[in-house]
């Protein structure tokens, strides 16, 4: 990841010019009226530039790496080694996750800050809980993106899968628009989907929205989400290796 510094500045750049584009929206907003669903503006630009700084890091819009090496034929290899295969997976995105946190969130999280005076947050156990929300998201994030790689079994391009994956999670994960702000029947549905763990909980956190059972209870989503999708994603790889065929082997 160090070794792309040019790929680096550029997603820095393009998510920061974003983060203005989405900012003027919400100032615009509540220049018509001071606060909506419990937000006010100050609120509205910490969440815009959260949002924006942890892109990269839960991966929402990409990771195909898994169907890669079953596109080519590397999976046959990597399965015959002797580590646990999602286990290893799991591994090599949080160091994917911890990397795109420290040297691209962190520079776009601090852009808001300059341009647009968002603050943080001052009480040590609202962070606690935020660092603990958001390796709880990063986990939440791999295990989907891990089902959808498995795919790659039964497909001959997972391109489809990807874009339908993309329209779900950009919108129930809170990337483009606060879940507060959704009609009530639009947060129940989304709240019995694993999506919102990915991106409004952690924010909801720094934003200190949810405290004390709400805090739990949220956590304890976070939980249940990664421990179901690593469930059936194990489960559905046990079946895929016993479709797989490899010829001299």
């Amino acid at each position: 990841m160090l070794a792309y510094r040019a790929a680096n500045w550029a997603g820095i750049t393009t998510n920061v010019f974003f983060g203005c584009l989405r900012s003027y929206v919400f100032v615009a907003l509540f220049v018509a009226q001071p606060e909506a669903a419990g937000y006010r503006l100050d609120d509205a630009l910490r969440y815009t530039w959260l949002t924006q700084a942890l892109l990269a890091y839960t991966n929402l819009w990409g990771w195909w790496d898994v169907a890669e090496t079953i596109k080519t034929g590397q999976v046959a290899t990597d399965l015959a080694r002797p580590f646990d295969y999602f286990g290893f997976w799991l591994g090599h995105d949080v160091g994917r996750a911890v990397y795109h946190l420290l040297f691209r969130g962190v520079p776009i999280y601090l852009a808001g800050m300059i341009l647009f005076g968002v603050g943080a947050p001052t009480s040590p156990l609202v962070w606690l809980a935020f660092v603990v929300s958001l390796f709880l998201a990063e986990l939440v994030g791999f295990a989907f993106r891990f089902l959808l790689n498995l795919t790659a079994f039964w497909l001959l391009d997972v391109r489809g899968v990807g874009m339908v994956a993309t329209i779900f999670t950009s919108f129930f994960s809170g990337m483009l628009l606060p879940i507060a702000f959704f009609p009530d029947w639009l947060r129940v549905i989304s709240a019995w989907l694993p999506f919102q763990g990915m991106i409004y909980l952690p924010t909801s956190v720094f934003l200190g929205k949810l405290e004390g059972v709400n805090l739990l209870v949220a956590l304890g989503q976070q939980v249940g989400w990664f421990t179901g999708l690593a469930v059936a994603g194990r489960a559905l790889l046990g079946l895929a290796t016993r479709r797989l065929v490899i010829q001299g082997g």
